[in-house]
C-alpha cells in the first residue's frame, strides 16, 4: 500500500452539549439509557474512524491524532469552532400542506426534509409549521469524552471496518490488495439493497484515503442458475 495511507482506529465517545451539561450522542449503551437517548435501532459499539480524514470538528481531529490507545481524553469545542452560531434566517414558516403532500403529520421535535434540506419542527398551529434548518448543534458549546480503543493495522480488518461504518454491514465482502489498488468482491446483498448505490461512493472515498490508493475496483459476480438435471421417473405402462 502507498506511503500516504492513513491510520484506522476504533473510538468510544460521549458527546455533550456543554452549556446544558446534556449528553446528546454516545457509543456507550448504558450511558445512552441513563440519559434517556437510547435508540434500539442503534448499534452501541466503538466507531471506526480514519485519522486525519477531517470528518469531525478540527479540534477533535487533532486530539484523536495525538491520542494513545487506551487513554481517555476530553476535548472542549466552543460553538464558533463547532457547528457555529444559530442563524435566525434559517428559521422558516411553511404551510402544513407542504407536509401533508409528503404524508407527514408534523409535530414539535420532528426531523423533516424540505427542498433537500433537513430541519426540526419547532411549532405547529393555524395551518403553519415553523421549521429550524440550523444544525441541531448550532449555538452550543460542546464537550467530548473519548477513548481510542484500537488501532486497526491488518488490511482486511481495516477494509471491513470502513464498509461497516459506511454501509452498516460488511458480511460476505471480500478484499484483495494487489499493488496500488483495493479490489472488493461484493456480496449478493449489494445487488438489491437500496442504500448501497449511495454508500458505495463513501466506501470508495474512504478506502482510497485509508489505503492511500487511487483505484478501488468492485467485482460483482452473477452466476447462472443451476439447471435441475434430475431425470423424470419412468412411466409405468
Amino acid at each position: 500500500m502507498a506511503n500516504d495511507a492513513k491510520k484506522v482506529i476504533r473510538l468510544d465517545y460521549k458527546a455533550y452539549l456543554a452549556d446544558m451539561d446534556k449528553l446528546y450522542d454516545t457509543t456507550d449503551e448504558a450511558a445512552a439509557k441513563d440519559a434517556g437517548i437510547y435508540n434500539e435501532k442503534v448499534k452501541y459499539e466503538p466507531m471506526s474512524y480514519i485519522v486525519g480524514s477531517k470528518k469531525l470538528f478540527p479540534a477533535l481531529d487533532k486530539a484523536i491524532a495525538d491520542a494513545k490507545v487506551g487513554e481517555e481524553f476530553t476535548v472542549e469545542v466552543p460553538c464558533e469552532e463547532g457547528a457555529g452560531v444559530r442563524n435566525p434566517k434559517l428559521i422558516e414558516t411553511h404551510s402544513v400542506k407542504d407536509f401533508y403532500r409528503q404524508e407527514i403529520n408534523p409535530y414539535p421535535g420532528l426531523t423533516v426534509s424540505l427542498g433537500n434540506r433537513t430541519g426540526t419542527v419547532m411549532s405547529v398551529g393555524a395551518g403553519r409549521v415553523k421549521v429550524d434548518f440550523n444544525n441541531p448543534l448550532a449555538g452550543h458549546d460542546l464537550k467530548y469524552v473519548m477513548k481510542v480503543t484500537e488501532e486497526i493495522t491488518e488490511n482486511d480488518k481495516k477494509a471491513t471496518a470502513i464498509v461497516e461504518a459506511d454501509f452498516g454491514n460488511a458480511d460476505d465482502f471480500k478484499f484483495e490488495f494487489p499493488g496500488d489498488k483495493v479490489v472488493v468482491t461484493l456480496p449478493e446483498i449489494t445487488k438489491f439493497h437500496q442504500e448501497w448505490p449511495v454508500a458505495r461512493f463513501r466506501v470508495v472515498s474512504d478506502l482510497r484515503e485509508a489505503f492511500g490508493v487511487d483505484t478501488v475496483e468492485f467485482v460483482e459476480i452473477w452466476s447462472a442458475a443451476k439447471k435441475d438435471e434430475t431425470k423424470p421417473a419412468d412411466k409405468k405402462e
